[in-house]
């Protein structure tokens, strides 16, 4: 069923503890978002890292 392989596809993405994380902060923040600076200072990420895990997030439809 496709509704379920989207959500495990959703569910693998906060498998991970850093991407778990800022999926949290992001809803707390609300719909209004953070900018990424503001989400790496939240979390002492590199740049890069930070932005491998946004794209995950992104990619699967969890944030935008």
């Amino acid at each position: 069923d496709m509704e379920n392989e989207v959500a495990a596809k959703m569910l693998a993405e906060l498998g991970h503890n850093t991407r778990l994380s800022i999926f949290r902060y992001l809803v707390k923040v609300g719909s209004k978002g953070a900018p990424v600076g503001q989400i790496q200072a939240q979390f002492d990420v590199p740049g890069s890292t930070l932005s491998h895990h946004i794209s995950r997030l992104v990619s699967v439809g969890l944030i935008n």
